[in-house]
């Protein structure tokens, strides 16, 4: 251990303390150093010193214990009682007067600006007309400016640790609250995702297992393409949320990376198999995109496909790429004319559109939906920014 960490060891265990208890031990500490002159005879006459002595060094060292409580009565009290010390004449000489020391380093460090310098003033002031010679005097003056000073340094040094551990304090808050509100977005981001993934999954499968009884007996082949269909959505759900599951567990589990753009043209080939004519394509030469952005368009996509499949009654559906200098363009349409209430059992009123635009805005991007103005059905499109080199 070293001798700083040990001296700041001792100095916080002394801060934590009463300040009674301290400012007790530090009058016991200098009444002892006041009375040691005064502890050994006259070694001219071998006599004891007068008793007045000893009352007025007790006198201006008791008043230190309330030196916090009331600096400037207490420093009146030391040097005013000190004062009274050489009206007798058989007195022990006593070289410095710590007590008054203390009481001026107390007002220094606790007191406010003008009450402080007024003091200081009338301290230094009062101790060049009472003493009597020059040299006694320059050497009083020296020592209690250097009370002062040192009194101000340690307020000074106070003030500095308050407003670091004030600062520390407003970080550390504000490092939880950004904790906070980035477990928050986590926790919107996996409740889009699994929306995302299980509307889309419940919504094929929905639609398979309506359409395999009806041609179960007329279109074996088309009724078992169905039931093919419902397994690989379940299959493929399952996988989806396994993963973004594992990353929650704290034991190892498969890290796969989410659906990109990359697999765009896999979905449209799995929308496909309820009956809907998915079409993909893409103009321009692919740019570098953000991962953000990259799953941001595989979900954008796959939950406008559930809505299709859902809601619009569609026949056919597009899906289209438009890559520009800096904004990736992603369009789908659909041409139909929507579902009545009692059409597939699909429930509705979810956010699916309000989860596109959230999911466009959260990488920088925007999202509109609307009714094609070229015949029946709806177009969504999403504008998405490109990553910069």
């Amino acid at each position: 251990m070293s001798d700083l960490s040990l001296i700041d060891i001792v100095r916080r265990r002394i801060a934590g303390l009463p300040h009674l208890w301290v400012d007790a031990a530090l009058t016991a500490v200098i009444l002892i150093a006041q009375l040691w002159p005064l502890l050994f005879s006259d070694e001219r006459t071998g006599e004891p010193w007068d008793w007045w002595g000893y009352a007025v060094v007790v006198a201006a060292s008791l008043p230190l214990v309330w030196r916090r409580r009331a600096p400037i009565t207490v420093l009146v009290a030391c040097l005013c009682t000190g004062a009274l010390y050489d009206l007798a004449d058989h007195v022990a000489r006593q070289p410095v007067w710590y007590g008054g020391m203390v009481a001026l380093y107390t007002v220094a460090a606790y007191s406010g600006t003008w009450q402080r310098i007024l003091v200081l003033a009338m301290t230094v002031t009062g101790g060049l007309l009472v003493v009597g010679s020059s040299e006694t005097a320059l050497r009083g003056t020296v020592l209690f400016v250097a009370a002062y000073a040192i009194g101000r340094a340690t307020a000074t040094s106070r003030a500095h640790a308050a407003a670091l551990e004030e600062r520390a304090e407003r970080l550390e808050r504000e490092r939880q609250m950004e904790a906070e509100r980035a477990a928050e977005r986590e926790r919107a981001r996996i409740a889009r995702d699994m929306h995302d993934i299980l509307a889309h999954a419940v919504s094929l499968m929905v639609v398979q297992a309506e359409a395999g009884p009806v041609v179960v007996r007329s279109n074996p082949a088309r009724a078992e393409a169905a039931f093919d269909a419902i397994a690989a959505a379940g299959r493929d759900a399952m996988m989806q949320l396994r993963r973004m599951l594992g990353v929650l567990k704290d034991e190892e589990a498969p890290r796969a990376p989410q659906p990109t753009i990359d697999d765009l043209p896999a979905l449209a080939d799995q929308v496909s198999h309820t009956g809907l004519r998915v079409a993909f394509a893409s103009t321009g030469t692919p740019r570098p995109v953000s991962p953000d952005c990259a799953v941001a368009a595989y979900r954008v996509t796959q939950e406008a496909l559930t809505n299709i499949v859902k809601h619009a009654g569609a026949n056919h559906a597009d899906i289209r790429l438009t890559w520009e200098d800096n904004t990736l363009m992603l369009d789908i349409t659909d041409d139909g004319h929507g579902l009545p209430s009692s059409g597939r059992g699909l429930p509705s009123g979810g956010h699916g559109l309000i989860g596109i635009r959230e999911r466009a805005a959260a990488c920088g991007g925007s999202a509109a939906a609307h009714p094609r103005t070229d015949g029946p059905g709806f177009h969504v499109s999403v504008r998405l920014p490109l990553a910069r080199a």
